[in-house]
């Protein structure tokens, strides 16, 4: 039997990949390595959003050279977004490679393993399914229990914002059949799953496919786009009644539509949290990224997702320093940081990507400016992140249970209705995953919050307790 080990770096897209590379596997007679000096075939599954990505897949194929090189007949692969980047020029960079596989060739991986297994010279296999769009369906693991799972609606992008690579990476917007997704949301629920997470790039642009594959999408695209989204939740939620959680991401703020708000507000599925990307609080940043709305926009779809689902609680994506951003563009997005209250943000410093309209932009911005921006950006979101945990102290939040906490602390783990990571104490002997349960909080983390179901001797806990708290937050890192 032969064995793969899958590695994974990026967003979480690139982590529903790799899932449906293991699946494409497993599927061929493969099984998991623990380690990869066991495996027979190496795959190393790339992001391309950040300019560093193609520096540490360079270095990890540094680390796998070994095993291919001691163990006869082992294959190394790179598929994603780097291997859809960089094509045949991977294989001048890393020789060893055997096979480069774009997103939309998952499928074809275990016949390209056997034709270099065959003999044949390193193979590159990056060609996009524009003509016949294929979504790999996601299935229950046959191996563990999992509460929650990824549901890919539509890839590629039709956005061209100046700085993103994503367009040349994963292509033109192509939709999949609400019939198709319901029913493998439908499967994945029969066996185990409890919430979903719908993927897209541009999630929220999500349409019914029209004949061939092609988008029955009409309206221009300088407008937003129509209910159907908003159609789609609505349908999950009447024809799969024993999903708990329906989530989506990444939405763009241009499709925040008013049937989408209705949604929030009618749909009980649907979280009380949204990730809607914003990059900068600045208009004239926004339009230097072509992003086609402005900050005044973002707030007023901002507020009115507050007005329909009281509680409801924000993050977003920052990127820093694009070109030509000023100090006074940089304080407009502080400014709408502390407007819209985010308890959570991803940052990051611009980064010329290739084949990007910025890269003409000029105006580069130093990085010692960049760096000392995004550090402001970052205390002043954990500021409010600190503060809003700290109000959560002594409520009861609805957590929903995915598994034991990192680290052996006797702990479970699950996140609430508004995203926030919760560490848990259950009772003595109670295995609670899978479950949505009841948590009184007792106690915030940096990036997280402590807390107890009920049936608990809190008092015993906290006899020896204050290490044991302590660990789960060093062995979560970062949560």
């Amino acid at each position: 039997m032969k064995r793969y080990f899958v590695q994974t770096f990026g967003c979480q897209m690139n982590v529903h990949d790799s899932r449906r590379i293991e699946e494409v596997l497993r599927a061929s007679g493969y099984r998991e390595a623990p380690e990869p000096g066991l495996a027979d075939l190496l795959v190393v599954n790339t992001c391309s959003v950040r300019e560093k990505a193609e520096h540490k897949l360079m270095s990890l194929l540094g680390t796998f050279r070994p095993f291919k090189e001691g163990r006869r007949g082992t294959v190394v692969a790179v598929a994603g977004c780097v291997a859809q980047q960089e094509g045949e020029r991977l294989l001048r960079k890393a020789p060893f490679v055997d096979v480069v596989l774009g997103p939309d060739n998952i499928p074809e991986l275990p016949a390209l393993i056997r034709e270099v297994e065959q003999g044949a010279p390193p193979i590159t296999r990056t060609v996009f399914d524009m003509d016949d769009p294929r979504f790999l369906r996601a299935r229950p693991h046959a191996d563990r229990r999992e509460v929650t799972a990824y549901v890919t609606v539509m890839k590629g992008c039709d956005e061209r914002c100046t700085f993103c690579i994503v367009p040349h990476t994963r292509g033109a917007e192509r939709y999949r059949p609400a019939d198709e997704i319901v029913g493998e949301i439908s499967d994945l629920v029969a066996g185990g799953v409890r919430e979903v997470t719908l993927l897209g790039q541009t999630v929220n642009s999500w349409h019914e496919p029209g004949p061939r594959g092609e988008s029955s999408k009409a309206e221009s695209k300088t407008a937003p786009s129509t209910s159907e989204f908003a159609a789609l939740l609505r349908r999950i939620a009447r024809e799969v009644p024993d999903l708990v959680r329906l989530r989506y991401t990444s939405p763009h703020p241009r499709h925040i539509t008013p049937a989408l708000t209705a949604a929030h507000a009618e749909l009980a599925l649907l979280p009380a949290h949204v990730h809607l990307p914003v990059q900068s609080g600045s208009d004239r940043v926004l339009r230097r990224m072509a992003r086609r709305y402005t900050a005044a926009d973002y707030v007023a779809r901002t507020d009115a997702l507050k007005d329909a689902k009281p509680g409801l609680t924000l993050s977003t994506d920052f990127i820093v320093g694009f070109p030509g951003e000023t100090e006074e563009d940089f304080e407009h997005t502080l400014e709408l940081v502390r407007r819209v209250g985010f308890v959570a943000a991803f940052g990051f410093k611009y980064s010329p990507r290739p084949y990007t309209p910025a890269l003409r932009l000029g105006d580069e911005v130093p990085e010692e400016v960049k760096d000392e921006r995004l550090a402001r950006l970052f205390a002043l979101v954990e500021e409010q992140q600190q503060a809003h945990l700290r109000s959560l102290v002594g409520r009861q939040l609805q957590v929903l249970v995915e598994g034991p906490s990192p680290g052996d602390t006797g702990r479970f783990a699950g996140r609430s209705e508004r995203n926030e990571i919760v560490h848990l104490i259950a009772p003595k002997g109670h295995d609670p995953t899978g479950e949505l349960v009841k948590v009184t909080i007792d106690e915030p983390f940096r990036h997280s919050l402590s807390g107890y179901m009920a049936g608990v001797d809190v008092d015993g806990h906290r006899a020896g307790g204050r290490r044991t708290r302590l660990s789960v937050v060093e062995a979560g890192g970062t949560a």
